[in-house]
């Protein structure tokens, strides 16, 4: 069951403290809200619902299309101005609107935060939806914190004043994001339901909580608290990868968080864009990263034949990109199906390889889950982290290799050095997480962006399709958007853009 079934479509959860004392019928305030259980329940599926517009549809794609996994000629989302370095604060989409949509997120969580206590109703039922609300906050000051750094810090629920408020630094961000999961961890389920399938648990609060960490680089923080959630056993690696992405094994057991869809209320064209507009179309430089079938690069492989380039290679590929020479919709792929590199963009898709649509499909409507946070970035997680806390012990290579086994691939060799174990878990994210955004920030994180994202982008061929630019001494952070800095007199732009 979709948590979207039930948005009050008056409720706005914003402060009305500057309008008329009155109470009108034909909507909710804060005087006649917040009275019962439905409310309460209303007002957290109200804040999930920001996710959307802060993380679903194609937004993830849009995020490795500023790395060299995409290439987007039509701009989704402005990506290609950042791919570019030729964004600002005014002229890029997704950092235009990120900041208001985040803070609409965080606004909900507060007011849900806030008020459910006041209310009489269960008391479990109370706290958990109390610690919903602050895992949320998290998940929407992550989003900001990730991109623009330092946020104003809001806690309580919305109010006209917040709209002037100084930037925090990023540490306070930090702060009271992990605040806030350490919270909620002790109060979330530790299994979810079928009812409330794509809610969050006590598993997705710990590996957000993860995610950060790393980001941190605090290694063995991030060690610990993987470890945390692997030894719940509430999750696993779900047997087949691209089957893992279609909407029939959608909630499965290696999915922690996704954004949740359903036809007719809830829908994007995820389908027609990947597909059809080729909007989102993987590159040479992406395909030539996937390894031969036997673990080693292609440059190395006896198995890799460059007369048939996408056999003997890691399985992701197939599930994952849509080859020349192969079958999809039932339809032989040839070079000028996907012009803009020569391929297609599977995952993320409803449609199989050899079956067409079935009759009825809309091609730009779907309801497919967008995934957020899945098991296999724990594990991932848990072996980066313990790599650089204690080298390639036993358990790095159980994480990595069962995440390989799953893949079809086999594992690691053994000897490793740390170092050279750090290039392969890089190697491993980047091939696993293709389409899911989490690249972008790697590259971030690693300090690798002004290597890997100054590389032009080419298509099958090996002509460039693109030239790509970043200047680490500005992209690290993304600009605060214009729109925020002409109503917040009080907030200052990040290094090296205007204002």
């Amino acid at each position: 069951m979709k948590i979207y079934k039930l948005i009050l479509p008056a409720l706005l959860l914003t402060g009305c403290s500057d309008y008329l004392e009155l109470n009108p019928t034909d909507r909710f305030t804060e005087a006649t809200f917040w009275k019962t259980e439905e409310h309460a329940n209303a007002g957290l599926t109200a804040t999930y619902s920001s996710l959307m517009n802060v993380y679903g549809s194609n937004i993830p794609a849009s995020l490795d299309a500023v790395t060299s996994n995409f290439y987007t000629y039509d701009n989704q989302l402005g990506a290609g101005n950042i791919a570019r370095g030729i964004h600002d604060a005014a002229n890029t989409a997704i950092i235009n609107t990120r900041w208001g949509n985040a803070y609409q997120g965080i606004g909900r969580a507060n007011s849900v935060i806030s008020r459910v206590p006041g209310i009489t109703m269960d008391e479990g039922r109370k706290k958990q939806v109390v610690a919903e609300a602050q895992f949320l906050r998290a998940f929407f000051y992550f989003s900001l914190w990730s991109v623009y750094g330092g946020v104003p810090l809001i806690t309580d629920p919305p109010a006209r004043e917040q709209g002037e408020l100084p930037r925090n630094n990023a540490a306070d961000i930090e702060r009271q994001m992990l605040a806030d999961l350490d919270a909620a961890i002790p109060v979330l389920p530790a299994t979810i339901s079928a009812a409330n399938k794509g809610r969050a648990g006590k598993a997705t609060a710990l590996a957000l909580k993860a995610r950060i960490q790393l980001y941190l680089n605090n290694w063995a923080a991030a060690a610990e608290t993987s470890k945390a959630l692997i030894d719940l056993k509430s999750n696993a690696l779900f047997p087949d990868y691209r089957a893992l992405f279609m909407p029939e094994n959608e909630g499965n057991t290696e999915i922690l968080m996704d954004v949740q869809y359903k036809q007719p209320e809830f829908t994007h064209s995820n389908d027609i864009q990947f597909d059809q507009f080729n909007s989102f179309a993987p590159t040479q430089n992406l395909i030539d990263q996937y390894e031969a079938i036997d673990g080693k690069p292609i440059t190395e492989s006896a198995l890799y034949d460059a007369a048939k380039p996408y056999e003997n290679r890691d399985p992701r590929l197939k599930s994952t990109v849509i080859t020349i020479g192969s079958l999809f919709k039932g339809k032989p792929v040839v070079a000028t199906t996907y012009p803009q590199t020569g391929y297609g963009l599977k995952k993320g898709t409803t449609y199989r390889d050899g079956e067409a649509p079935p009759a009825g499909k809309v091609d730009n409507i779907s309801d497919l889950n967008v995934v957020l946070i899945r098991y296999a970035e724990v594990l991932l997680t848990y072996a980066e982290a313990q790599n650089e806390v204690a080298g390639p012990d036993a358990s790095v290579y159980a994480a990595v290799n069962e995440v390989r086994k799953r893949a079809g691939m086999p594992a690691l060799p053994a000897g490793l050095s740390q170092a050279a174990m750090r290039e392969r878990l890089r190697h491993e994210r980047r091939i696993e997480f293709v389409g899911e955004g989490l690249y972008y920030f790697d590259l971030k994180r690693w300090k690798t962006a002004e290597a890997e994202l100054n590389t032009d982008v080419t298509n099958y061929l090996g002509k460039v399709v693109d030239k790509r630019s970043f200047n680490p001494q500005r992209d690290y952070l993304w600009p605060v958007p214009t729109t925020a800095l002409q109503t917040n007199p009080n907030l200052n732009q990040n290094p090296n853009y205007n204002r």
